[in-house]
């Protein structure tokens, strides 16, 4: 065999390893997101709402979100306490394989809050969502939310 001939076949096993490498790391993701939207605001409002289905392929835990919109991204759950709704933070949400969970109005949700512009009907509002699983594996999700006032159609 000549030098060029493995010279090209290690280039081929290189890329099929990278290859591989590249497909097992999206794996480590495996979190589907459906129907994201983030609710608009107006001038000078300082912070609102993401909402979406998320559906993991295997067990999962949602450790952080950001955002370039928002100076703090959390998941925020809400209650209600005696006719008084209550919102709180959750440093963790956890999926397990084969769940979906929904982020929505009235429960479990995304908060961008310090809001650095506007979110004006229709734009879109990226997010990163990241994920670590039971091997201590992580991994982010791109969502792109689009604003609206209400939810997207399903």
């Amino acid at each position: 065999m000549t030098s060029m001939a493995v010279s090209k076949r290690r280039l081929a096993r290189s890329a099929t390893a990278l290859l591989i490498w590249g497909v097992s790391s999206a794996v480590h993701a495996q979190v589907r997101v459906d129907g994201a939207w983030a609710r608009a605001t107006v001038p000078s409002q300082s912070a609102t709402g993401a909402f979406m289905r998320l559906t993991a392929e295997r067990d999962v835990v949602l450790t952080g979100l950001s955002s370039p919109v928002a100076g703090v991204v959390q998941v925020h759950e809400m209650s209600m306490d005696k006719d008084i709704m209550r919102m709180r933070p959750v440093d963790q949400l956890a999926l397990k394989a084969g769940q979906t969970i929904e982020l929505k109005s009235g429960g479990l949700h995304i908060m961008m809050m310090e809001l650095k512009m506007q979110i004006k009907v229709g734009e879109v509002v990226p997010l990163t969502l990241s994920f670590k699983s039971a091997d201590g594996s992580t991994s982010t999700v791109e969502a792109k939310a689009t604003a609206g006032f209400t939810p997207p159609a399903r």
